[in-house]
């Protein structure tokens, strides 16, 4: 009887606790640093953690850096070995807060939000300001937000002999279902 009891708390303490957050831990972040008349540079993680805490609007979001997959297998391996130096800096986190955000106030039509935080990535961390769009769907909360980051910010530098066919100004975009 007592581990019935004991296991009820447990699972009862989880569920409550719970209730403060929702999350997905398949977001999508696609990158772009494309140059126009030149190949794409330009990939895609499909394995992207985002939390929400619902009560005080408060946002983290994880991404595995090896994660990232391009069309060309050569500019993956360039991108991990090369530019962010994936086993020295093997992730990219997101910490910030959703300005005014209210769950309860979430419908069917996106409302449009402002996210103020910090990314860091490679060793450095740069302030965010970034506009999202979240609605209310049958399947959880949709999230997507678009920024841009300078690749030069992070102390990433573009070898001179690539300099003109990969952007320094990088075009971040996450989407996310949260429940």
């Amino acid at each position: 009887m007592k581990k019935i009891i004991v296991i009820s708390i447990f699972l009862l303490s989880n569920f409550i606790m719970a209730q403060g957050k929702i999350m997905s831990k398949s977001a999508n972040v696609i990158f772009e640093a494309s140059v126009p008349s030149f190949e794409e540079v330009k990939a895609i993680n499909n394995n992207v953690t985002v939390v929400v805490n619902t009560e005080t609007g408060e946002i983290a979001s994880l991404a595995l850096m090896k994660a990232f997959r391009f069309k060309v297998a050569l500019m993956e391996e360039h991108f991990n070995e090369n530019y962010v130096e994936s086993d020295r800096y093997p992730k990219a986190i997101f910490k910030g807060k959703i300005e005014g955000f209210e769950v309860n106030s979430l419908t069917a039509t996106p409302k449009d939000f402002v996210i103020n935080g910090k990314l860091e990535l490679h060793g450095k961390s740069v302030a965010i300001k970034a506009s999202a769009k979240m609605c209310k769907t049958t399947s959880g909360v949709n999230l997507q937000t678009n920024f841009w980051v300078n690749a030069s910010d992070f102390d990433i530098s573009i070898p001179a002999i690539v300099k003109n066919k990969v952007a320094n100004k990088v075009a971040i975009q996450l989407t996310a279902v949260l429940r």
